[in-house]
């Protein structure tokens, strides 16, 4: 691949997945999570497959298949299911995308205790600096006197945040050898086994349908789960982990912009400052320290 389009891949991909949290408020205002999200996986499923049938040589094996639906099941049914979730429950799009941002540190954390990595006093400081910003703006955009959304929506975007973690791991053990289309079939047909569960578990798979919420679908459907998600699997087979990790901490500011500017969501100086401490706290924990000069 041309080395100048390589370099633009991650910013493509970070503007990409930041949308997905301005797609999901609007098509969640017509539909419930889990369905909207069986819906999605569905549709794209089938266009995988086709697209697959025609340009795929080499299917996974059934035991790579096996690791490829337990990558869909963290990294689009826990994350996606937690998102949508969070959104539908009432936690702001931009606090979602901070909440699931700070996936860098947390791959870092896991790489830690998995592989025994030693952190500097650099990248703790670093974790300093994310936690802090994380909670101030969560604190400037929302306020802590009137903390209005309910517990649960936290859980969920962490849920989303583990989902995400996991899975890239996962699929960096797991997933180097395959075909991406393929492998990403076999992803989606995971994720659509869950989020039937869920659904038809949970929800009344009632749909309230409209030009916005085909809008919001179809965006969903091209830009995020075909296109961003062939880019995604894409920066992990060439790159290490953590440096993909380390392009999520973009898109906790791309998406408060996003819904400052969509949905007149809270984004005051202080609450930008807030973002730029984590952002700095992450790129401390992530980037590597230059050596020093004898």
């Amino acid at each position: 691949m041309n080395f100048q389009l390589t370099r633009v891949i991650p910013f493509v991909f970070v503007f990409l997945w930041s949308t997905g949290f301005i797609g999901a408020k609007y098509a969640l205002a017509y539909i419930e999570p889990f369905t909207l999200l069986m819906v999605r996986m569905l549709l794209t499923l089938g266009i995988l497959s086709v697209w697959a049938l025609l340009r795929v040589k080499q299917w996974p094996s059934p035991e790579q298949a096996k690791h490829q639906m337990v990558v869909g099941t963290l990294m689009h049914g826990a994350y996606l299911g937690g998102v949508f979730a969070a959104i539908k429950l009432g936690l702001p799009a931009g606090i979602t995308a901070i909440i699931v941002g700070v996936q860098p540190v947390l791959t870092a954390l896991i790489s830690l205790f998995l592989f025994g990595r030693a952190l500097s006093v650099r990248q703790c400081f670093g974790f300093i600096c994310g936690l802090a910003g994380v909670v101030g703006t969560i604190g400037l955009t929302q306020g802590f006197s009137d903390f209005t959304f309910a517990p649960v929506s936290v859980m969920c975007a962490l849920a989303a945040l583990f989902g995400i973690t996991l899975g890239s791991l996962y699929q960096k053990k797991y997933g180097a050898d395959i075909d991406l289309l393929a492998g990403t079939v076999w992803q989606y047909t995971g994720c659509c086994i869950i989020m039937a569960v869920l659904s038809f578990g949970f929800e009344s798979q009632h749909i309230d349908w409209s030009f916005t919420l085909i809008a919001a679908l179809a965006w969903l459907i091209f830009a995020l789960s075909i296109t961003a998600i062939l880019l995604l699997m894409y920066l992990i087979r060439e790159g290490d982990v953590s440096t993909v990790a380390s392009y999520f901490y973009l898109v906790p500011v791309v998406a408060s912009l996003l819904a400052w500017l969509l949905f007149d969501e809270t984004l005051s100086l202080p609450a930008l400052i807030a973002m730029g401490v984590t952002v700095s706290g992450v790129y401390l924990v992530i980037s590597k320290e230059k050596p020093a000069r004898e």
